[in-house]
């Protein structure tokens, strides 16, 4: 509460609180949480643009990724995305979320001629044109394409509002035999940590998370958020950070593991708050976790994320966005006012982190949106 930065211990005797404590921590988190944020939720209005669900990687939990060949498999075509993003601008969308799987053309000879029939070289250049396809209808791309290099986020940062990497676990331990990303080469920790990094170096708004469920024990999620809060301490660039929740499917490897209880979220959401300080954005999916709409903002939590009237969520199918008028309404019960944002976030929206060339569009579509929250 006076400040002070918490290590990662102090995090992690936050994080495994018992439930004679939760209280008490849930109010320190809701205080820092009022003091820099007030009683405003935000949520984006976008839409989901899953360019490809082609993937190298073969994480345990993935319902998302195919094979080429595979029933299901798809990458979307330049008209397909033209048409998605110029419905998504007509039902008031302005983001873009342009969401893949990681390095499909190392693993896949068929995606590399897919690639070429397209025109292009690689995944990358790729989604800059889906990117510029977006941009010309309108809506703000947010980049969220795995594992990126420096070239490749230098090439995009003009054609996005922010870009983004779930770091999901610092844990090297889930990259061994028998865990869930012992295929999965692109989830190596210390690659996903210097990229964040290397985003911060080239002043792009960033947005990232953990993901809880996965194997990863509450000591590592302290860890995970701690090691965060370091970037961002060394570059400012973290924009928001995501707790999001394992949820099980029939057709996963995972499909009998348990998912988070609504309470190991809470704890997790309130940790992020104490760790991060009270500036930070902290968002959890309501899609996910319908139910705990009121705990989830009891525990210090102030953004929904993306919110589509569109597409659905293709990494969890099975959950529908909750509908805006409801989730305002529930909102409201609870003391708080729903308002839209951009995909970047109002504090990054000047010089120091936008490219000159989407910064136009930015300021309109943020004066129309601040003239409606008004």
């Amino acid at each position: 509460m006076a400040g002070d930065s918490l290590s990662a211990s102090d995090a992690t005797v936050l994080i495994e609180c018992p439930d004679s404590e939760l209280g008490r921590m849930l109010a320190i988190a809701r205080t820092l949480r009022d003091r820099a944020k007030g009683r405003i939720v935000t949520y984006s209005r976008k839409i989901f643009l899953p360019i490809t669900n082609l993937c190298r990687d073969r994480c345990t939990y993935c319902t998302f990724r195919r094979d080429p060949g595979e029933s299901g498999a798809w990458t979307m075509l330049p008209q397909e995305i033209r048409q998605w993003s110029a419905r998504g601008r007509e039902l008031g969308c302005k983001e873009a979320l342009m969401c893949l799987g990681d390095k499909p053309e190392v693993a896949f000879k068929e995606y590399r001629a897919t690639l070429a029939d397209l025109g292009v070289r690689s995944t990358m250049e790729y989604v800059g044109r889906a990117c510029e396809i977006s941009l010309k209808e309108g809506l703000l791309p947010h980049t969220n394409a795995g594992l990126m290099t420096r070239a490749e986020m230098i090439a995009l940062r003009p054609l996005n509002a922010s870009l983004g990497l779930m770091l999901e676990s610092v844990s090297p331990r889930l990259r061994m035999r028998g865990e869930v990303h012992q295929w999965a080469p692109d989830k190596d920790p210390a690659k996903r940590l210097a990229m964040i990094d290397q985003a911060g170096q080239l002043a792009i708004p960033f947005t990232t998370g953990i993901l809880l469920g996965i194997g990863e024990t509450p000591a590592e999620r302290a860890q995970s958020l701690i090691a965060i809060r370091d970037l961002h301490e060394r570059q400012g660039h973290i924009q928001e950070v995501i707790i999001q929740n394992f949820r099980a499917k029939p057709e996963i490897a995972m499909a009998a593991a348990p998912e988070p209880e609504a309470l190991e979220m809470a704890r997790a959401i309130a940790t992020a708050r104490i760790v991060l300080g009270a500036g930070m954005n902290v968002q959890a999916p309501p899609n996910l976790s319908p139910d705990q709409i009121e705990l989830f903002l009891d525990s210090g939590l102030n953004d929904w994320g993306g919110i589509s009237p569109l597409t659905p969520d293709f990494v969890n199918p099975e959950a529908p966005w909750p509908h805006l008028e409801r989730l305002a309404e529930r909102c409201a019960a609870a003391g708080f006012e729903l308002r839209e944002r951009l995909a970047i976030y109002p504090e990054y929206i000047n010089d120091s982190w936008l490219d000159p060339g989407i910064r136009p569009l930015v300021d309109r579509l943020w004066s129309n949106i601040a003239g409606d929250n008004s």
